[in-house]
């Protein structure tokens, strides 16, 4: 897995990497079992504090999307139904979509290319991936 920080995003760089290992199993690009960089290796990688490091995969075994085997290392755990409230859960998509906005105005890309950008992913995860001329609605210019 490629990790990345933004320092300069304004997120935290702890919850960056939450997101980041968060959308990794929502991708499949991270599964059960897969085991996680340990904490000085993830963070002599981004060249940031352990404690940081430390701090993200604290918050993300709380949260049940990892476990710390002493001695044996980090691995992700197998999905399990959410357990959190429908008001938690809303207000984690909401920072998680914070997180990505964010990112995504840091590395200069204007409203309508973020947009376009979710509805590309959300199409790629039900086979739909809509249109591929970067338009938001599939329709002709000027129609």
């Amino acid at each position: 897995m490629q990790w990345h920080v933004n320092p300069h995003s304004g997120v935290p760089i702890y919850i960056q990497l939450e997101q980041q290992v968060k959308t990794a199993i929502a991708a499949g690009v991270l599964r059960a079992g897969d085991r996680l960089p340990t904490v000085r290796e993830l963070a002599l990688e981004l060249t940031i504090n352990p404690n940081t490091v430390a701090r993200a995969y604290r918050e993300l075994e709380r949260a049940g999307f990892i476990e710390t085997a002493p001695g044996r290392g980090t691995y992700v755990k197998a999905a399990q139904a959410p357990t959190m409230s429908a008001k938690v859960r809303q207000m984690r998509l909401a920072t998680a979509v914070e997180v990505m906005v964010a990112e995504a105005r840091a590395l200069g890309f204007e409203k309508e290319e973020i947009i376009a950008a979710v509805r590309a992913a959300l199409g790629r995860e039900t086979g739909d991936d809509g249109p591929t001329d970067g338009r938001l609605d599939g329709k002709e210019a000027g129609s």
